[in-house]
């Protein structure tokens, strides 16, 4: 039972630091878009190829622009707020539990 408890405490961990990371490339790419970057640059292909789909899913089903400023990013940055305290913490909770 050790090896269960340790096994889903190292999957909320990683789950934790891989939605964070995700929250930060959210960041910089609305950072990014303020200005006018190189769009053949390998790093701004990247963050838009990451972040695009789930962007572009919510824009399909949430009004997101109001006044022309996308809010997507910041929908999408509490979405993973909320994932990050309910999946973590619930996974952190059950690999607490003693068995």
């Amino acid at each position: 039972m050790i090896l269960f408890t340790n096994f889903i405490a190292a999957i909320a961990e990683v789950l934790h630091i891989l939605l964070t990371l995700y929250m930060y490339i959210i960041i910089a790419r609305a950072i990014i878009s303020w200005f006018n970057p190189n769009p053949y640059n390998q790093i701004i292909q990247f963050i838009y190829r990451v972040t695009e789909p789930p962007l572009a899913w919510l824009r399909r089903f949430i009004p997101t622009t109001f006044g022309g400023l996308d809010l997507s990013p910041i929908i999408l940055i509490f979405a993973i707020i909320f994932l990050d305290h309910f999946i973590v913490d619930t996974l952190r909770q059950l690999a607490a539990i003693k068995h």
